[in-house]
């Protein structure tokens, strides 16, 4: 496999500028060094106005063979993943990719037997286990569309992605454990299940060994499944944009959205932007912290790593269990060299004190990275300078569900950085600042909304069964643009720094959570009249919730009406979604047509009562000095 990995600042600048200047012949160079079984037609066809992209029409691959089989001639006895447990004292588990490749093929046959085609969706709810990279994996060889749903999502949440997706099969396990606490999956999908008359049949691995309600004929175990089939599953040929997997996201309105990314673009965009931010080469080990239910997981612990026969280290637990210096315990027993983790986890860490990581040996650590939202100066430094010993470069990655992989970031060791900025875009990203009227800004020193000009091969293809919310959301705000709905700053040496969402998304500790969504759960509890949702400023998550609730009485024990509203969201989206702080008021600051002024409410939740602006234009102005006497510090 030949390698399109930059080796210098100045090599980066002629690579940008090729990609800028020619992206087709760019992209298709890349492509070229993957495994086709047939070759495309054509490299790019697009629009930004429907939006239609195409990448590599014609060309027919299966992505598994260029994660797996290309590897087994000279690498089948690497590791490919080294699983690390959420007990401590627990055996580490490691797969070498003649091993995983043998794994997938078995539970390819498993999922074959039981039914699954091309095409058909399958809904993945499991542990951080290799047997999800497992199930993932036999999905995409058998051309079947994975939709992975993150473990801590409640029957509610899966049941609305299953049934968008019209799911006909599940993936699950009896139970997963993070930290001290035991998940109960299969009961949580059960009662999911009860809303999805799709699902025709359910594959369960024991993890825990938990009773589990087992239904005759729809229900099965997965090592007795394994045990009737054979090792030997050929790759289903799928065309370049034949729709590999979808991943469920929050959106501005309350019903999470199947971001759709398809089989040769995501493919080629997955490895090569692995392969250089990371400048990742063997035998260096890989940690990225996430979890595959987010795209993370998806595209750097799953395909971007195997793509480019990379080892990497897979966590089922949490950084704080057994005790905060859990992370640095594994970078120490699996000589770790990259570390890719959130800013959350950064801070919670931070806030633990040093005695965690004084006694811990990070030598081995060469880059680091961070993920998921901007990580403050304060972060920054301190991963500089007590993980990496100032001597390990940070990659600060700007990216999102919807792009697949990496955007701007810089390249570690290679690209010049600064706290706080995501630094410069990669070749073939071509990003833009736009003001309010639309018009794209020019020169350096500025701010304005984030779009992208030109596609890339990683980028969303539709939302799932609705083309035209896809068009809405990220192609109908500024003309021929992609819409990143980021704010950003481009300073004086030209580099990017985002400062957040501009619309009603909130960032909480990484992790995008629309404020419809919470305000529809919190709706739902019986005695609630109406709610509206912030984001405001967190030591630890980057990003709270921030509740404002109309009751329709007083309520008589206030700290139990809040408890009650916290398990509604939290049995209805999950406990992710919980907000941090609720405030019962008598009304919202509405304008004269009704809508919410959620200015006024930010600068409320974020204690800058001098600043709401102007309230003349409320229906009901007094309401806001009533809000700002009962705000919670």
């Amino acid at each position: 496999m030949s390698s399109f990995k930059i080796s210098s600042f100045e090599e980066y600048q002629q690579v940008y500028k090729k990609s800028v200047d020619d992206p087709e012949g760019f992209w298709a160079d890349i492509a070229g060094t993957f495994r086709w079984q047939q070759k495309w037609d054509k490299v790019l066809d697009w629009n930004f106005t429907e939006p239609n992209v195409k990448w590599f029409t014609g060309g027919k691959l299966n992505i598994t063979e260029n994660c797996l089989d290309r590897h087994l001639e000279k690498n089948g006895n690497t590791v490919a993943y080294i699983w690390e447990p959420n007990n401590p004292n627990d055996q580490t588990i490691k797969y070498t990719y003649r091993e995983l490749y043998e794994k997938v093929c078995r539970f390819a046959n498993v999922l074959k037997k039981h039914g699954a085609r091309k095409g058909d969706r399958v809904c993945i709810y499991m542990p951080m286990i290799p047997e999800l990279a497992i199930a993932v994996l036999a999905c995409a060889r058998i051309g079947a569309i994975h939709s992975v749903v993150f473990g801590g999502f409640s029957a509610h949440s899966i049941a609305d992605r299953i049934q968008d997706a019209q799911a006909s099969l599940v993936i699950t396990a009896d139970g997963g454990v993070r930290g001290n606490k035991e998940i109960p999956l299969k009961s949580v999908m059960d009662d999911a299940l009860e809303l999805c008359p799709t699902v025709k049949k359910v594959i369960v691995y024991t993890k825990i060994k938990t009773p589990a309600y087992m239904q005759r004929g729809r229900d099965y175990w997965w090592d007795e499944e394994l045990a009737t089939v054979g090792a030997d599953c050929p790759a289903e040929p799928m065309d370049s944009e034949d729709t590999l997997f979808v991943l469920y996201t929050s959106g501005s309105t309350g019903k999470p959205k199947g971001v759709l990314h398809t089989c040769g673009g995501y493919m080629v965009f997955a490895q090569y932007t692995f392969e250089n931010v990371f400048q990742y080469s063997q035998p260096e080990i890989f940690f990225c912290t996430a979890d595959i239910g987010w795209i993370t997981g998806h595209s750097y612990i799953v395909y971007g790593p195997l793509l480019t026969g990379a080892t990497s280290v897979m966590f089922e637990g949490i950084p704080t269990w057994p005790d905060p210096g859990r992370f640095w315990d594994i970078v120490q027993k699996h000589r770790v060299t990259t570390l890719y983790t959130a800013p959350t986890a950064i801070r919670s860490l931070m806030a633990s004190g040093l005695k965690h990581v004084e006694k811990k040996d990070l030598s081995s650590l060469t880059k680091l990275g961070s993920v998921g939202e901007p990580i403050n100066e304060e972060a920054w430094h301190w991963f500089h300078d007590h993980i990496g010993k100032g001597n390990c470069p940070i990659v600060d990655t700007w990216w999102q569900t919807e792009t697949g992989g990496i955007m701007i970031s810089p390249i570690a060791g290679i690209t010049p950085t600064k706290p706080g900025y995501a630094t410069l875009p990669l070749p073939g990203i071509q990003p833009c600042l736009i003001d309010e009227k639309g018009q794209e800004i020019e020169g350096n020193g500025v701010s304005g909304n984030l779009c992208i000009k030109f596609p890339w091969p990683g980028m969303i293809r539709t939302t799932y069964g609705d083309h035209e919310r896809c068009r809405k959301t990220y192609f109908s705000t500024y003309k021929n643009m992609y819409f990143t709905g980021d704010g950003c700053l481009r300073d004086d040496d030209g580099y990017y720094r985002i400062t957040g969402r501009v619309d009603d998304v909130i960032n909480v500790s990484g992790h995008r959570i629309g404020t419809a969504e919470v305000e529809n759960a919190i709706n739902m509890h019986t005695g609630v009249v109406e709610s509206a949702v912030v984001g405001y400023p967190h030591d630890i998550k980057g990003q709270g919730i921030y509740a404002y609730v109309i009751t329709e009485k007083t309520p008589s024990d206030a700290n139990l009406m809040k408890q009650d509203i916290l398990m509604t969201v939290s049995r209805i989206i999950g406990p992710i979604a919980k907000p941090d702080k609720i405030q019962f008021v008598s009304g919202l600051p509405k304008t004269r047509s009704g809508k919410i002024m959620r200015r006024i409410l930010r600068k409320v939740a974020e204690g800058d009562l001098a600043n709401v602006g102007d309230t003349s234009t409320l229906l009901d102005p007094a309401i806001v000095d009533e809000i700002k006497a009962g705000v919670i510090a």
